[in-house]
């Protein structure tokens, strides 16, 4: 017997023998925040990201041109209402090449909806031109729309359940790790920052 099929055998001998009954879920179902909105802020604000209140896109180029500019700095945007802060001046287009984007100083993306319970928004592949937007970058943007805050991540699955895309995925506030003497580091692996544009 190889040491692969005594492995197998040894799993096979612990598998549990008797079906469990699925977890009663329904009391998470029933969570709904009085403001979703302002539940989505303090979340967000908690795990090291920002939200902004926006009623068009000029407040976002407003308050992104106090810290980006697109002259001196790689911004991308992939949303056509935001191009003219963009480095090029017109969307990103998609590279299949990731190390193009080592030097993005800014990305801005939509998303499709946010989740007030852990501040994050839901993204799949053709809001980011590439799946390593988001990641690679310095400082991520992404905007949604006010009506789309849902309560919760449960809410949020039965949302994508159906849904067919090749990727996708929750982002939830800057990159972050603290395993290195308890000092929290913001940007280690990803963004170093993460802004989210609420539009109202």
């Amino acid at each position: 017997m190889s040491s692969r099929e005594k492995i197998l055998a040894a799993v096979g001998q612990n598998k549990i023998k008797e079906e469990m009954p699925i977890p009663d879920i329904a009391p998470f179902e029933q969570i709904a925040y009085d403001d979703p909105i302002a539940q989505y802020e303090t979340v967000l604000g908690n795990i090291g990201g920002k939200a902004h209140r926006v009623k068009s896109y000029e407040d976002i180029k407003a308050i992104l041109a106090e810290k980006y500019d697109g002259r001196t700095q790689r911004v991308i945007s992939l949303l056509p209402d935001l191009v003219d802060i963009t480095s090029t001046g017109s969307v990103y287009e998609v590279n299949p090449e990731a190390h193009q984007l080592a030097d993005v100083e800014l990305a801005v993306i939509g998303a499709h909806f946010g989740v007030a319970e852990n501040g994050s928004v839901w993204v799949t592949e053709e809001l980011l031109g590439h799946r390593a937007v988001p990641f690679i970058c310095q400082h991520l943007a992404a905007v949604i729309s006010a009506d789309q805050i849902i309560d919760t991540m449960h809410r949020a699955y039965i949302r994508i359940a159906d849904g067919k895309y090749g990727f996708g995925t929750f982002i939830a506030g800057p990159s972050k790790t603290a395993d290195i003497e308890q000092s929290l580091v913001l940007g280690a692996h990803g963004p170093r920052s993460m802004t989210v544009f609420i539009m109202e």
